[in-house]
């Protein structure tokens, strides 16, 4: 009778717990190569009136994205972030205060990046241009939970993804480079934006998609399709800075904030997701200080410094993390699993759950 009791109250406990957890669905979106310190500190004033760092008008530019203070300098470059995340959610890497986010993979690119992000731990044999990869990731957990079988999808920019997440293993949709939108029920929006993009200059060649057709072709994939966990990848951040074209990089960020903006607005407005969502935002790697910020990698200085952002039902309004503490880029897969309710593990020893993140 006693053990009865024990099990009875163990039962009634874990399905209070799950009870009270009210994220439903999650969505990852990553900004490859954004830099802690634009988010943090806005525009670098160095680069932002240099002009052999300008691919436009530089007038027109440093009056767009130039303030006189920190504040209202990173505000303006993303304005989503600072008015909506830094209010209702929380956001993690401002290296200014000790608040400190690393990657700890060895090699410092996007590829033993999104592995390490994903994973849960960085293999050392994992970097760019690697095979297929071996192990389970996130995504491929996910699918195999009741409740999120065939319910997860993605859509990069990027055509690695195929790769990095194993489209040979995983039948998820992976949706990536200049890749349409499959299926018998498309409607005539997504079979348009299927059409346009290929009407748009591949400005950094065949494997890389403008973020500006990957966004709308995601966005309607999430209105028809209702995913429950759903990847998001952008590339133009990353792709502007190995140009070193620091205009077009503020662009691309500001773009992606906005697309970030309009993304929240239509989960807010479905009841499929309203009040149901968490939104998990960060980047693969850091990038180099001065004359090094085009570049990233393993001689670069810098690279393994990165940042996150989390915002949803069950996370705290802490806001701008601004207490020293450590983080690293291995914890995201535990702690992604955990905002669902799920315990993410894998043979080999993988990062903790974030403290702070999830309400207990």
């Amino acid at each position: 009778m006693k053990k009865l009791f024990t099990f009875s109250m163990l039962l009634f406990i874990s399905i209070s717990v799950f009870a009270q957890r009210k994220t439903k669905n999650v969505i990852v979106i990553t900004l490859d190569g954004y830099r802690w310190q634009e988010l943090f500190r806005g525009p670098d004033s160095v680069k932002l009136f240099k002009r052999s760092f300008f691919g436009q008008d530089s007038v027109s530019k440093i009056k767009k994205h130039w303030a006189p203070n920190i504040a209202e300098r990173r505000e303006r470059l993303m304005p989503f972030f600072w008015n909506t995340i830094a209010k209702q959610g929380q956001l993690y890497g401002n290296r200014d205060l000790d608040n400190l986010v690393n990657v700890t993979n060895p090699h410092k690119v996007s590829h033993a990046g999104y592995s390490e992000m994903f994973i849960g731990w960085a293999d050392p044999k994992i970097t760019n241009g690697s095979p297929n990869n071996p192990h389970q990731n996130i995504f491929e957990f996910f699918n195999k939970q009741p409740g999120y079988k065939d319910k997860v999808a993605v859509m990069t920019s990027w055509d690695e993804y195929y790769r990095i997440l194993n489209s040979e293993r995983n039948k998820f949709p992976i949706i990536s480079g200049w890749v349409d939108v499959k299926g018998n029920n498309l409607n005539e929006t997504q079979k348009l934006l299927n059409q346009q993009q290929h009407y748009m200059p591949k400005i950094f060649g065949n494997t890389e998609r403008l973020d500006a057709a990957t966004y709308p072709m995601a966005k309607e994939y999430i209105k028809q399709n209702h995913p429950k966990v759903f990847y998001l990848a952008f590339i133009d951040t990353d792709a502007f800075a190995h140009r070193g074209q620091y205009d077009f990089y503020l662009d691309a960020a500001r773009n992606i904030d906005d697309m970030i903006a309009d993304l929240w607005a239509q989960i807010q407005g479905d009841p499929f997701y309203k009040d149901k969502t968490t939104l998990f935002i960060t980047t693969d790697h850091g990038r180099g200080e001065n004359a090094d910020w085009t570049d990233h990698g393993s001689r670069t200085p810098n690279s393994d410094q990165i940042w996150f952002a989390v915002m949803g039902p069950d996370t705290k309004a802490l806001g701008e993390l601004k207490t020293p503490g450590q983080i690293y880029q291995k914890q995201f897969a535990k702690t992604i699993s955990a905002i669902l309710g799920f315990d993410f593990t894998s043979p080999n020893p993988i990062g903790e759950v974030i403290p702070g993140v999830v309400k207990k």
